[in-house]
């Protein structure tokens, strides 16, 4: 006889699909806000680009630093792209695919583990790219703030 507790196979699903919906939910915010910060120090960049002019290393780090942030600002479009493939049974493009008698039917069977499994995966792709575009974004700073140092030197 085991001492384990049997688990609630269908209270994990449960669990497990909400988990997934809000760490999808998590890094379409983050990624969001993040655009917005990107968008905000491009603007900077370009209303105060001329002062960059002035000296070229200062030129230079300031153009990769912009060219760095805009390559970041791409990597998270593709964390808050709908994902529109693979379609897991029990998941919303799944459901919009079907008659209401096939949606009907398909009710009848509890399709969450496959749900789970499709939405986990999208999950950890939205955190990779969402890591890599953080990536990105502190070392198009680190550029931006070398460009003003030598922009700042280059002008004494």
């Amino acid at each position: 006889m085991s001492s384990e507790p049997t688990r609630d196979v269908s209270a994990a699903l449960d669990g497990a699909f909400a988990e997934v919906g809000a760490q999808i939910a998590r890094t379409d915010s983050k990624a969001s806000i993040l655009l917005a910060f990107c968008g905000a120090v491009l603007a900077g960049v370009l209303a105060g680009g001329k002062a960059l002019l002035v000296f070229w290393p200062a030129a230079v780090a300031g153009g990769l630093g912009a060219a760095l942030l805009a390559v970041g600002a791409g990597v998270l479009l593709s964390v808050v792209r709908p994902r529109l493939k693979p379609v897991a049974r029990g998941s919303l493009l799944h459901w919009a695919s079907l008659t209401p008698q096939e949606l009907r039917e398909s009710m009848a069977a509890d399709h969450r583990h496959e749900a789970v499994a499709v939405l986990a995966r999208l999950a950890v792709t939205k955190h990779q790219r969402l890591q890599r575009a953080v990536d990105l974004i502190r070392a198009a700073g680190a550029l931006l703030a070398l460009a003003a140092v030598l922009a700042i030197g280059g002008a004494l």
